[in-house]
Formats: C-alpha cells, sequence, structure tokens
C-alpha cells in the first residue's frame, strides 16, 4: 500500500526457539517459550531509539491475554517508555497486528516483538511490497551486521517501504 514505511524489530536470541525444554514423540510434543526482563530490555531499548530517528511511534506486540512471556513484555515496554516521552506507544496483541499489516500498514513505524511473532509478521509484512524476497533486512550484533553469524546476532531490523 503505497505510503507505507515500517521497521520490524525482532529479537533473535531468545524465545520459544532457543529454550529447553523441548520435546517430540508421536503422542505428544512440548516447547517452551521464556524471556528475562533484561533480554527484553535490550531489544526494546533498541526499538524506542529507532522510533526516535524515525515517526516517534512505537507497537508493542504481544499476546499478553494469554501468555505470561508476553505479560512480562508488555509491562517491560510500559515500565520503559518513560524514558522515551517523546515517543507514542502502542500495544497489539499479535493477532491483531497480524490484520492491522494486512488491512492498515501506514498506521506503523516501528514494531517491536519477540522472536516467533516476528518470524511471522515479518513475513507477512514483506509480501506489502510483493514477495517474502523483495523487503531488505540485517540481522546486527553488539559490533553492529552479523547476518550470518548466528551466535552474535541480537536482534534483526526489516524495512517495509512503498
Amino acid at each position: 500500500m503505497e505510503g507505507t514505511d515500517l521497521v520490524v524489530v525482532r529479537e533473535l536470541t531468545s524465545g520459544i526457539y532457543f529454550r529447553e525444554p523441548s520435546h517430540y514423540t508421536i503422542e505428544n510434543a512440548l516447547d517452551s517459550l521464556m524471556y528475562s526482563r533484561k533480554e527484553i530490555e535490550k531489544i526494546v531499548r533498541a526499538a524506542f531509539q529507532l522510533a526516535q530517528q524515525r515517526k516517534k511511534k512505537l507497537t508493542s506486540v504481544d499476546k499478553e491475554n494469554i501468555l505470561s512471556s508476553s505479560k512480562l513484555w508488555h509491562q517491560t515496554v510500559e515500565d520503559l517508555k518513560q524514558n522515551y516521552p517523546d515517543v507514542e506507544v502502542n500495544h497489539l496483541l499479535v493477532d491483531a497486528c497480524s490484520m492491522h499489516l494486512i488491512t492498515r500498514p501506514t498506521q506503523f513505524d516501528v514494531i517491536v516483538t519477540e522472536n516467533l511473532f516476528d518470524d511471522i509478521l515479518s513475513d507477512e509484512a514483506s509480501v506489502i511490497p510483493g514477495s517474502l524476497g523483495l523487503s531488505p533486512s540485517a540481522s546486527f550484533g553488539n559490533q553492529g551486521a552479523r547476518l550470518y553469524d548466528l551466535f552474535m546476532v541480537q536482534h534483526q531490523i526489516s524495512l517495509i517501504k512503498i
């Protein structure tokens, strides 16, 4: 959609992709989703700082009505927003965000969320300009861009602009 200019900030070192226990059999399966406040603070600060350089609007995406990890995510964003009074903060549940990305993508500036949700949302947002492979993205570590060194990657930023 014309006028769309958004950035998706993805936490890449934690969440469901990296936690134990994880278990699978033909009869049952278990995946663990865990975040520490410190991990959330790190990525949320990066997103706030990016929002300050753009349109000063941050959308935090979680599923705090269901998940304990999302309750911590939501509360951490609320606590940190006091340090960034120039940034407008909105919270969306991941399912609502998914709908808004398709129907009203121009409402977004910077979106920040946890690893799994962002994996899905950034792929969904990538079809706005055309297809999955058209949206630029970069992965960053403590010393800058680290596209392929997964042990050093801290977060990923995807840019959608039309």
